[in-house]
């Protein structure tokens, strides 16, 4: 996936993979959905594979073929893991204060934030359970080192890191240090999701 420079995804390929996730959901082919929208399956097709540049008015044609708003094709959802390395990090200086920005999501929905204490054990760790749908965890590590994110994608974390990955897999923390703070953001978007649409009596 491509990155910005201020870490934050880029466009194309974020709506590249909220169209396929809508499509999918609606178990909805290209041509069905070329139908709907009024745009060519050789456009969409370039759209999915983030290679298209969609403007305005083509979001708006891919919302109402998906039936959902057109900024909803560019909020994130269950993003790949992105880090960022305290070296890594750029401070702006302000007339009264100086700010690191960690991470910008965009969309609406439930948020919550709190500190995590972590201790050392000589046992595993259990696996945290996913939680719904489009929910990302925002960490960012004040003392120790530990290992978390997706199980599949675990990243070591030292003091002054910052990762978001997604909350929608199982996932793990992982103390390294004897104890290890954290401060945690959770946001999980209040969108109703979709299922798989089947229509019934419909002749091949």
């Amino acid at each position: 996936m491509e990155i910005k420079s201020d870490g934050r995804p880029d466009e194309n390929e974020l709506v590249a993979r909220n169209v396929r996730r809508y499509r999918q959901e609606r178990a909805m082919s290209l041509g069905e959905l070329a139908r709907r929208s009024g745009l060519s399956k050789q456009t969409l097709s370039k759209i999915e594979q983030g290679l298209g540049n969609p403007t305005v008015e083509t979001l708006a044609l891919l919302g109402a073929g998906l039936d959902v708003p057109a900024r909803r094709l560019l909020t994130e959802w269950g993003s790949p893991v992105y880090v960022q390395r305290q070296d890594e990090s750029e401070w702006t200086d302000l007339a009264d204060r100086s700010e690191r920005i960690l991470d910008e999501i965009y969309g609406s929905g439930y948020v919550r934030t709190l500190m995590l204490r972590l201790q050392r054990t000589a046992t595993q760790p259990a696996d945290i359970e996913p939680h719904a749908p489009g929910t990302l965890h925002h960490l960012y590590v004040i003392s120790g080192r530990l290992r978390t994110g997706p199980l599949s994608e675990q990243v070591t974390l030292a003091a002054g890191d910052f990762v978001r990955f997604p909350g929608d897999t199982p996932h793990r923390h992982v103390c390294l240090s004897d104890r290890v703070v954290a401060h945690m953001v959770t946001t999980v978007p209040q969108v109703r999701q979709f299922g798989p649409t089947i229509t019934q009596g419909r002749s091949s």
